[in-house]
């Protein structure tokens, strides 16, 4: 190790008695307990892949605190294989006082902690003894909860008490940060929010991490153990549609504050009741594609050709896969069905023995009659689904949703809202659709996918089987949005709120129809 000499260390002197300071039995103990505890962070998924750390004040009774030495762990290191060795000592101010000696290869240079500028403003602003930066993917994921969020907030749960200043009736208010692409860049934010919130004793960064630090590290990995609880407790309470910042933890309805507010808007009411307005309670919205999200035209005139021009092609290129083996088992069985009932177009697929060409085009036959019937079928739309899918992975197809969509899914997403989409087409083909769009992968915005084989989208039923799988109290909590009278028929008799959606080259929708329209998304 590169010890510190009585000359000037990075700008630094030290006198013989600092000297026997930096060599002491307090920093000693201190190098072995910064690795035993990030071995220990390892273990809880803090620190893996080299991120992360953690930095401790020396206590030493003999040195008043604000002399006392600043030890923190370095940058791009293997956390779990640190040796007391591997610490930096700095000075009050920061100033590096003794550092690691290199490695050979494969290991890095000694670095300092990228993190160095942000622990130091809370040993500044805050008096810390200790400060630890984890990645745990607990303090990632509950600031991804809602993009807008400018605070994490959780009240009634017995863990809030080991939170420094709380107890078990008081609301945890943390902070959020937005990240940058180099950790030093933090540095105002961090500060900007340590002076906001003088109550905090921590600070958590979207989509990275958190900072929390205590007068001792004992203080600072206690509390550090809590907030991974209580977000972890958060984020299983909203996967559940449970509201964890509320004292009785019920349904999410209208939550309070920024972190997250259910959309409960006017929607201007059309189509023979022009003029009045509707408000009602929603936590789910249940989209159709076609007509709804997506032009008719894309799909009548892009997909469902490319579909037909490629049954051969797919079908001999993928014949002895599983997957094909499996669609042309479903489709035997659909074509013996319309053989029975005598659907037209319909024609026999020879048994396997008959030869892969033959089988091929049987099946070629009947799909065209499919397509062309524009059928809502399984065995049709699985199958579409893996054609389209190799279409989209060279590029030769790309979907297309109206330009008011993607906002309006980030809007609904942002707000808690969880959007499904409900159509007849697979739900690979709806992944497709929606995976690969010009506004990028918008399936982040989204909770699900239903096809028919929850049912056909005209019955109530299906509808019935949609509010039973997403677990509502109420079927009115779900509004669904479809351009087809019939559907909209029925998802009203199962009790969803519906609006329908008038699209250019929609079909006409009877008149005195009695539904609510819109011509965009934004209009909700």
């Amino acid at each position: 190790m590169a010890a510190a000499a009585a000359a000037a260390v990075n700008g630094v002197k030290l006198g013989s008695t600092s000297q026997a300071y930096l060599e002491g039995k307090a920093v000693k103990e201190t190098r072995v307990l910064i690795a035993e505890l990030c071995r220990q962070f390892y273990t809880l998924g803090w620190v893996s892949g080299t991120g992360g750390s953690i930095t401790i004040k020396v206590t030493d009774d003999t040195i008043p605190k604000p002399q006392q030495l600043i030890l923190m762990s370095p940058s791009g290191v293997q956390k779990e294989r640190m040796v007391p060795e591997d610490m930096y000592v700095l000075s009050p101010n920061g100033a590096i006082l003794s550092a690691p000696s290199p490695k050979p290869y494969p290991h890095k240079p000694p670095k300092c902690s990228d993190c160095g500028p942000l622990f130091m403003k809370a040993y500044e602003m805050r008096n810390a003894g200790a400060v630890i930066h984890s990645h745990g993917i607990e303090s990632c994921l509950v600031t991804m909860i809602n993009p807008q969020a400018k605070e994490f907030r959780i009240t009634h749960m017995e863990m809030i008490k080991g939170i420094q200043g709380h107890g078990y009736y008081d609301e945890l208010v943390v902070p959020i940060i937005e990240n940058t692409a180099y950790e030093y860049e933090l540095t105002e934010s961090l500060a900007k929010a340590i002076e906001a919130y003088p109550k905090t004793t921590a600070v958590l960064v979207r989509n990275h991490g958190i900072y929390v630090w205590g007068d001792s590290w004992i203080s600072a990995k206690t509390q550090a153990e809590c907030y991974h609880y209580l977000f972890d407790a958060a984020i299983k309470l909203n996967q559940l549609g449970l509201d964890w910042s509320t004292p009785n933890h019920g349904p999410i309805q209208n939550l309070k504050g920024d972190f997250r507010s259910c959309v409960n808007r006017n929607i201007s009411v059309k189509a023979g009741t022009e003029g009045s307005n509707t408000e009602f309670e929603r936590r789910f919205v249940v989209l159709d594609i076609e007509g709804t999200t997506t032009p008719i035209s894309f799909v009548t005139d892009v997909l469902f050709p490319y579909a037909r021009d490629n049954v051969a092609r797919h079908l001999s290129a993928t014949y002895d896969t599983a997957e094909t083996k499996d669609d042309i088992e479903l489709l035997r069985s659909q074509v013996q069905d319309d053989l029975k009932n005598g659907v037209s177009g319909a024609v026999p697929v020879p048994s396997d023995d008959a030869g892969k060409e033959a089988v091929i085009a049987a099946l070629v036959a009947n799909v065209e009659a499919m397509i062309k019937a524009d059928r809502k079928i399984t065995a049709l739309k699985q199958l579409q689904g893996h054609i389209w899918r190799t279409g989209f992975e060279n590029n030769e197809l790309e979907g297309v949703v109206f330009e008011d969509v993607p906002e309006a899914l980030a809007r609904w997403h942002g707000s808690g809202i969880k959007v499904y989409i409900y159509s007849s087409g697979s739900r690979l083909a709806q992944r497709l659709i929606f995976g690969n769009t010009k506004y990028g992968d918008l399936r982040e915005f989204l909770s699900g996918f239903f096809d028919t084989a929850v049912g056909n989208k005209r019955e109530t039923r299906s509808y019935v089987e949609i509010a039973q799988s997403l677990g509502v109290d109420k079927p009115s909590e779900i509004l669904f949005v479809t351009d087809v009278f019939q559907e909209a028929v029925a998802a009203k008799a199962a009790g969803l709120e519906v609006i329908v959606s008038v699209r250019p080259g929609n079909g006409p929708l009877p008149e005195n129809h009695g539904f609510k329209t819109i011509s965009s998304f934004l209009e909700i």
